[in-house]
């Protein structure tokens, strides 16, 4: 009885005394949170996209309260008015920011790009682009396995099978930039939507030289720089053979679409161009010269008898 009793009370002993190192533990090494930090995790979207720079929502919400302002932080998938609610939970202003969407930058299509291979290996960019350069000559394009497809979330992007290019719809798009970060060929890139939807950009990653890269593409950049002269706004440079137009810069007015030879560079949502006037298709006639004519002149001559004999009208002879 008497070790029964003695075993009871020294495994209460232990418990009372665990008890209070945990608790001096907690007190002591305890991490105070912001609980504003809980108020705008619960206001994000949580769908973890990674778009706004952090690790997940949370993560960003932690951002948030720390940063003590706003500037440059943007959740992709909430937008404005996710930001707004933020800013109304932290007493901060929301600043305005700029719509994004992705954009593919390859027109490497099955009939500007001809195949000259085939891949039967593991349907995946990554592995396909770490074993060989892909089924056309040119080894920058699109490889066409659909890892895009596979990072969005959202059911934005999907694969043209016509094409065998991966296409973008804008009303889905969030923008979280999980697309690119998964293409190994680096051809998507998260771009301004523009007013109206309307933007301006170079359709092509080829950096071969102009020969090699129109030989892999029809419709491949050659890197003539025709663009880079004719851009008013000098949102246009030419680097490793590759034209390249910063959003921030361009003035949309299609200038560098009409120089291009090689229709590389796309322009979206905007109105049809209005077609040339007949004045302006034809040549013009060459400029005829114009010889005034003198007035008639009218003479009376008057006889011996005063009598006037009919008005003769002359009229000079014009030189040419």
């Amino acid at each position: 009885m008497n070790v029964i009793l003695i075993a009871v009370i020294s495994l209460g002993a232990i418990a009372l005394i665990s008890a209070a190192i945990l608790y001096i533990a907690s007190k002591k090494f305890a991490v105070y949170e912001d609980p504003r930090i809980a108020q705008v995790g619960e206001v994000l979207p949580q769908a973890n996209c990674g778009g706004c720079g952090y690790p997940g929502c949370s993560g960003f919400a932690d951002a948030c309260v720390k940063a003590g302002s706003l500037e440059g932080k943007l959740c992709p998938v909430g937008g404005q008015l996710v930001m707004a609610k933020i800013a109304g939970i932290l007493g901060l202003d929301a600043a305005a920011s700029e719509p994004m969407v992705a954009v593919v930058r390859c027109n490497g299509t099955c009939a500007n790009r001809p195949r000259i291979n085939q891949y039967d290996g593991a349907k995946s960019c990554a592995i396909a682009a770490s074993l060989y350069g892909g089924e056309t000559g040119c080894s920058y394009g699109c490889l066409g396995c659909g890892d895009c497809v596979a990072a969005c979330q959202f059911g934005a992007i999907h694969m043209n099978p016509e094409t065998g290019l991966p296409e973008v719809d804008e009303a889905k798009c969030t923008a979280c930039g999980a697309c690119a970060k998964a293409c190994p060929k680096n051809i998507i890139e998260i771009r301004p939507q523009g007013k109206k939807s309307r933007r301006i950009y170079v359709q092509c990653v080829n950096k071969d030289k102009g020969a090699v890269a129109r030989k892999a593409c029809t419709v491949a950049c050659i890197g003539c720089g025709k663009c880079v002269k004719v851009c008013p706004f000098e949102a246009i440079t030419l680097e490793n053979n590759l034209a390249y137009i910063d959003p921030n810069k361009c003035k949309s007015c299609r200038k560098c679409e009409e120089a291009c030879p090689q229709d590389t560079i796309i322009a979206l949502n905007f109105p049809p161009r209005k077609p040339k006037s007949e004045g302006d298709t034809l040549t013009a006639a060459p400029e005829k010269k114009v010889v005034a004519v003198p007035k008639v002149i009218e003479v009376s001559v008057k006889t011996a008898e005063n009598s006037e004999v009919p008005k003769v009208s002359q009229t000079p002879k014009a030189e040419v």
